[in-house]
């Protein structure tokens, strides 16, 4: 999809646009409670589990950060610690990671977010000429190129996926 063809799209969708960014949209309906949620909606978009990522929050040192790993897998808190060039991190609370990104989760997009939080991009989006990301609403995930999404989102690509 090309810029200007939203009309009343999410913050994600908007930044998309506004950058110019050729993206495709993939609704879904996939139970946000459901268990293996990520792999759910990898199968209702029609694409592989390694190139359909989820967006989480966490805390490192103190501070709110974003890890963008394949739904298969996990985010290596860890990896994602070192990657900031933090000791530590753990995982937000709900509604803190609501507050910070301004979307609910299960809808947590990358981009667009009501704080630009530092982003970190599992490597292995390198792999793929699109991703799938949220696209800011639960039951919509947008396609995009990995170099676009870590310009839009100013992420750095580390190994921080486990599997």
């Amino acid at each position: 999809m090309a810029k200007g063809t939203n009309k009343g799209g999410t913050p994600a969708i908007l930044a998309l646009e506004r950058a110019g960014v050729v993206h495709s949209l993939h609704p879904y309906d996939v139970d946000p409670d459901e268990p293996n949620y990520g792999r759910l909606v990898a199968a209702a978009i029609g694409h592989e589990e390694a190139c359909v990522f989820k967006t989480l929050v966490a805390v490192a040192d103190g501070r709110p950060v974003v890890g963008v790993v394949p739904v298969a897998g996990s985010l290596s808190l860890k990896a994602l610690a070192a990657a900031v060039g933090a000791k530590r991190a753990e995982m937000a609370a709900v509604d803190v990671a609501e507050r910070l990104t301004g979307y609910v989760v299960g809808g947590i997009s990358p981009l667009g977010q009501r704080k630009r939080l530092p982003t970190v991009l599992d490597a292995s989006a390198s792999s793929f000429e699109r991703i799938f990301v949220s696209a800011g609403r639960r039951g919509l995930q947008v396609g995009v190129a990995p170099a676009d999404l870590v310009r839009l989102a100013g992420a750095t690509m580390a190994g921080i996926g486990a599997p």
